[in-house]
């Protein structure tokens, strides 16, 4: 049994052997009610749509059971796979920029999400630049500020930045994606039988931000896993020059909880994207 940091509060994780199968358990008694919900609804909405996540076996208040995962070495070949994956998951869609996931009854679930261990707002916006500075960057960028990683002058870089964004300047024709939303290479377990997603900040939001966080944190492979994912949708032209502006919101997460490095960081990326 080893704990692991959670944000909220330590978590107790368990492996629990029975018969020939053995799982995987978080548990954590201060969790929010709906927290265990929220993975939950979220990796079943993503694995409705293609994306190879996790198998949810039982979940509670304070407690998720999942399959046991054994890790492997990345390869090409899985790197492919996965892109494929993703694009097909991300093309499946949602109701709108910041929709919450879908239940297995096809109701769109009503409780808290979130980020991590962060509150993520699920309020929905008809455009992506209004949802995305409104939900996604500025909540995380004032608890930042209030925490001391972001000095002042930094801040007002990036508000300046997300009025651009709200006022559409990013803004295009494409509809709202279901993405991940916590796509880091943590979040990419690799096993034999190829990429498995876990720990899900599902909802509606623009594709290019789950290939950023790849990108952000590092990715095995990441030129194969974007090539593969074109073969099924590709990416509109200019997206590698977007990065910065869908790193803004992991790094505002980041700020808000990690140290003054990430503020630091979140400047910079929001310098990047003034030049845009």
């Amino acid at each position: 049994m080893t704990r692991v940091g959670c944000d909220l509060a330590p978590c107790v994780v368990s492996v629990v052997v029975s018969g020939s199968s053995d799982t995987f358990v978080k548990r954590n008694p201060q969790a929010h009610p709906d927290f265990y919900a929220a993975e939950a609804t979220g990796l079943r909405w993503l694995g409705e749509a293609s994306a190879p996540v996790v198998e949810v076996l039982g979940h509670g208040r304070t407690y998720i059971e999942l399959e046991r995962l054994v890790a492997a070495r990345p390869t090409l070949d899985a790197a492919e796979r996965f892109g494929r994956a993703l694009a097909a998951t991300h093309s499946a869609g949602a109701d709108g920029f910041g929709a919450p996931p879908v239940d297995a009854d096809g109701l769109a679930f009503s409780g808290q999400l979130f980020i991590g261990a962060r509150p993520m707002s699920s309020t929905v916006h008809k455009s992506w630049g209004g949802f995305y500075a409104a939900e996604r960057v500025l909540p995380f960028l004032r608890i930042a500020v209030d925490a001391g990683t972001v000095m002042q002058d930094e801040a007002a870089i990036v508000e300046s930045v997300c009025g651009r964004i709200a006022d559409g300047d990013f803004d295009d024709a494409e509809p709202p994606s279901r993405i991940h939303g916590d796509l880091w290479n943590g979040n990419v377990f690799w096993t034999d039988a190829g990429v498995v997603l876990i720990d899900p900040a599902a909802h509606g939001g623009h594709r290019e931000t789950d290939l950023a966080m790849l990108a952000l944190f590092g990715c095995p492979h990441l030129d194969v896993v974007v090539d593969g994912y074109e073969t099924v949708w590709p990416l509109r032209a200019g997206w590698r020059e977007r990065t910065a502006l869908h790193q803004l919101r992991p790094l505002a997460v980041h700020a808000a909880g990690h140290g003054r490095s990430y503020g630091t960081a979140l400047h910079t990326a929001a310098v990047a994207v003034n030049r845009l």
